[in-house]
C-alpha cells in the first residue's frame, strides 16, 4: 500500500510578489527548493498564516538567491505581499518506508534566505 506523507516544508516565508496576470503557480527561490528537496513542477500545498487560506498549485523555479516567493494567477488573489506562508510538499511512499522517512524542513530568515 502507498500512503501520501509529508516530505518537504519551507516554514514561514514571506510573499514578495503576487502576479494575477500569469497562468498560475508559485515561484520559489531555487536555493529554498534545493534545501527543501522540492522540484519545479511539483505539486505543493500553501498555507497562509495571515488569513488561513490553503492553496494547491505547482512550483516554478525562481532566481537563485533572490528570496522570491510569488503567487501567480488566481492564487495571487489569496495573498498579499508580506503574508507569511508555509509551503508543504507530499510524496507517495510505501507504508513501511513512510514510518522511517525523514522530511526536509527549511526555516528561512526574514528575507526568505537560508540561514547559514
Amino acid at each position: 500500500m502507498l500512503i501520501e506523507r509529508f516530505k518537504s516544508k519551507i516554514h514561514r516565508v514571506k510573499v514578495t510578489e503576487a502576479n494575477l496576470n500569469y497562468i498560475g503557480s508559485i515561484t520559489i527561490d531555487e536555493d529554498l527548493l534545493d534545501a527543501a528537496n522540492l522540484i519545479e513542477g511539483e505539486k505543493v500545498q500553501i498555507v497562509n498564516n495571515n488569513n488561513g487560506e490553503r492553496i494547491e498549485t505547482y512550483i516554478i523555479k525562481g532566481e537563485r538567491g533572490s528570496g522570491v516567493i510569488c503567487l501567480n494567477g488566481a492564487a495571487a488573489r489569496r495573498v498579499q505581499v508580506g503574508d507569511v506562508l508555509i509551503i508543504i510538499g507530499y510524496g507517495l511512499m510505501d507504508f513501511e518506508e513512510a514510518k522511517t522517512f525523514v522530511p526536509s524542513v527549511v526555516f528561512p530568515d526574514e528575507n526568505n534566505r537560508l540561514i547559514k
